[in-house]
Formats: C-alpha cells, structure tokens, sequence
C-alpha cells in the first residue's frame, strides 16, 4: 500500500467502528444474547487460542476491504478482534482485577460483572498500535481507530480503591491519554473515544465526566472525535426523542462529535450547540436489518444541512455494526456511499 492516504471528499463516509464479525470467528448467538462483556468473554471465539490471532487478522482483512468496496473514504479495523467495544482496552491495564471481577449496573439497570479496582490504572503497554499498524498497512484510506472513553469506563468498573469515581475516571483518562497519543504516532488519521453512557449518566458526566474527557484529550495534537448514543439497537430497543447530554460536548477539546439520528429521529436542531465541532452524523438505522435506499440516506444528511454546512459532516452509521448480519451491513455500508454521491452531485 501506499504510504500516502487518498484526500477526503466532501460529506466522507464512515463507519463508528466496529463492523459484524463472521460466524466464523464468534459465536455470534452468543454475542446477541448478552450484554457487551466489561470483562473477558473468551467463550465467545469460536477459533482455538492458538490460532486466534491469525483468524483475527484474516477477518480484519475482510472488514477492511468489505469498507473499501463499498466505497466508504474512512476505514476501521471493525474491531475484529474485540469482545465488546470497551472490555478489549479496560481488561489490559494494570489495577484492575478481571479474576475477581465486581458488579455494576449495566444502562439497562442490570447487574453485570466488571472490572474491579484493586489498585492504581495503569496502562502498562499500548493496546491498540499493533492493530492500528495492521490497518494503516493494509489501506490507502484514510484510516480511524476507537478508544473507551474514561467516563464510560469508570461507570463500567467497581471501584475498590480509588476514593470516588470521579479519581477514577481522571486514572482511566491517562490511559486514554497516551493510547490517543500513541495511536496517531502509529499512523491514525482520526481517533475516537467511545463515551456512550454519558447518554445514560448524565448527572454524572456533567460532575465530572467532562473533565475527565478533557483530561483524557489533553495535548493530543491529532485530529479527535467522541461518539456518544444510546446503545446498541440489538440490545437497548426505545429511543428517547433527545440527547440528555449533548450541548456539554461542545465544551471539550475533541475536533468532531458522532452522534446517532437514523432510529430516533433526532431532532437536529441540537447541532447548533456544536457549531465548532464535526459532525459524524448517524444516519443508518442499525434496528432494521433490511438495506435503507441511497435516497433515504440522502433525506437523512439533509436534514441536517440547516444547521451544519456539508464541510463540516461525515456520513456514518448509527452505532457499531457489530450485531448486523454481514449481508445487512454490507447493504447499508453502500447506501451510505451511494447517498454521499448523491449529495455530492447536488452541491
């Protein structure tokens, strides 16, 4: 591959970040029929330890070009090689005990095993550079890698050392710190932080969620995002009408806000609070297997035109693929190219 990536269009195309992992690689009944593991879920890989992190590769392969074919201009690795979004980064750093893990309530309500604080966080190593490498080597797109964000992360943990959860977060944010910092000197053009239950913890995020996001963003000099939704659609199935935590963003450092609008037709006069940010905005419904049209994607985007111009928005999904069948998503990752073409005829 060359070592140069392909300029972006106007209105490029994205996914979030994960893409739907073969039946080859995860049990993906499984998969659906549980909460996104906090901690190790080995049992749902279908391929021997051994031979894991081959099959990984190969299904990272088939992610990045399945991107590449549907003509999408950001590539992901699709997260082939995670468990949940989250318990890939927070299961590698020191102080947590996943032998002996807590309890939290999941955004459900539930109880779910976590994490459990027993000590200093620590980040004793990068997590994600070795993956980011394999996906900037196999693509001349311009190339993104996702992070759990530090508030996100502290909520999905039980905390047994740190005085409160706020020192928490501000612990977790300097593991997310040098993870950004580490994954742009590897060659990424966008990092994002994954920060869904500031959605669902608002009270919470506003105390001190936003702090320790900016804390976790501080000195990163490439180009950032942070995505906040209301959960996967295989899992969390209502829709509220608005955002209980969305103006606040646009008091942190991160250069572009990914937010969802496909399923709960999101009223998109809140962009106006974030007139300074991108917007990776998420217009395909990941409830509905069926292929939304290029035109009704098209309707989508422009809904959103009257207030952000087109420079300032990139097309996405919803959420992470993760749960789709891979024909469904395929399907959908081309209606977002073919609604991009669309509009970009138009402008």
């Amino acid at each position: 591959m060359t070592a140069t990536s392909t300029p972006l269009p106007i209105l490029p195309t994205s996914l979030v970040g994960s893409y739907a992992q073969p039946d080859w690689l995860i049990d993906r009944a499984k998969l659906a029929g549980r909460f996104p593991p906090r901690v190790r879920a080995k049992e749902l890989w279908r391929v021997k330890a051994e031979y894991l992190g081959q099959a990984q590769d190969d299904a990272t392969l088939l992610a990045i070009r399945a991107q590449e074919d549907a003509g999408l201009d950001i590539i992901t690795d699709g997260e082939m090689r995670r468990e949940s979004y989250s318990n890939h980064f927070a299961t590698a750093l020191e102080g947590v005990d996943i032998d002996n893990p807590g309890t939290a309530l999941d955004r459900s309500g539930h109880p779910n095993p976590v994490p459990r604080i027993a000590g200093p966080i620590v980040r004793p190593h990068p997590v994600g550079v070795r993956d980011m490498e394999f996906l900037k080597a196999n693509t001349d797109h311009k190339v993104k890698m996702t992070v759990p964000g530090p508030f996100t992360m502290s909520q999905q943990a039980q905390n047994d050392h740190y005085p409160d959860l706020a020192s928490a977060a501000l612990a977790y944010a300097a593991a997310v710190n040098a993870e950004i910092k580490d994954l742009h000197a590897a060659g990424a053009d966008l990092v994002q932080i994954d920060e869904p239950y500031m959605q669902a913890r608002p009270d919470a995020a506003r105390e001190y969620g936003l702090a320790a996001l900016n804390a976790a963003l501080d000195g990163v000099t490439g180009t950032t995002a942070v995505h906040i939704c209301f959960g996967y659609a295989a899992i969390i199935h209502e829709r509220p009408e608005g955002y209980s935590f969305l103006p606040e963003l646009a008091g942190c450092s991160a250069d572009q806000i990914s937010i969802e609008t496909a399923q709960s037709g999101l009223d998109l006069g809140v962009l106006k609070d974030l007139s300074d940010k991108t917007i990776i905005l998420g217009v395909i419904d990941l409830s509905d297997h069926e292929v939304e049209s290029a035109e009704l994607v098209a309707d989508r985007v422009r809904r959103a035109f009257a207030y952000a111009s087109p420079d300032r928005i990139t097309i996405a999904t919803d959420c992470g693929m993760k749960y789709l069948p891979r024909t469904s998503a395929e399907g959908k990752m081309r209606a977002m190219a073919g609604a991009a073409s669309i509009l970009r005829a138009e402008l």
